[in-house]
């Protein structure tokens, strides 16, 4: 039996990412070139190195930039959105799925 707050998290997830997810998808293909999912994929691994980037000079002592932060996870964000409509991952099935699978690991933990 899962958590609540794990079934809650899929509810939400199951409920909210699919529509954000489609709209990504519609934008995508409405204002940009077709892309195939390679380049989103590296596109996100970029993107994500940026984000693990500031991350390491903040770790180093460098002063925060919330702003710089926010943005290149927002990057993170449109990346994986159209590297899973690239390749055809629902991703709020996905997500739910594996929070399903990673409940019981996690309430051993507890």
């Amino acid at each position: 039996m899962n958590h609540p707050l794990c079934d809650s998290l899929i509810d939400a997830v199951t409920a909210g990412l699919a529509p954000i997810q489609q709209a990504f998808d519609v934008y995508q293909n409405e204002c940009f070139i077709t892309r195939p999912p390679e380049f989103f994929c590296l596109e996100l691994c970029g993107e994500a190195g940026e984000l693990a980037n500031l991350e390491k000079k903040r770790w180093k002592g460098a002063p925060p930039n919330d702003a710089h932060t926010a943005d290149e996870a927002a990057d993170v964000l449109i990346a994986l959105m159209n590297f899973c409509n690239a390749r055809g991952v629902n991703l709020a099935e996905a997500v739910a799925s594996k929070l399903a699978r990673i409940e019981p690991t996690v309430d051993a933990e507890r």
